[in-house]
């Protein structure tokens, strides 16, 4: 299970990367100042892999 965990780590830290490189690219401070915030793909992406790291590919258990 450690390497599983390992797996959803590395790919939040991949997103998160990816997502505040846009952040940056953009002069962004946060995706909600970004007009394409609302069906962003790298935005979609970060919030997937957030869900994924804490549940650990497990579905349930979280309510947004």
């Amino acid at each position: 299970m450690h390497g599983n965990s390992d797996v959803f780590e590395q790919r939040l830290e991949e997103a998160t990367r990816t997502l505040r490189a846009c952040q940056e690219e953009k002069k962004l401070e946060s995706c909600y100042d970004c007009p394409e915030c609302i069906g962003c793909e790298t935005r979609g992406k970060y919030v997937r892999s957030v869900y994924e790291s804490m549940s650990k590919g497990e579905t349930g258990g979280f309510d947004f």
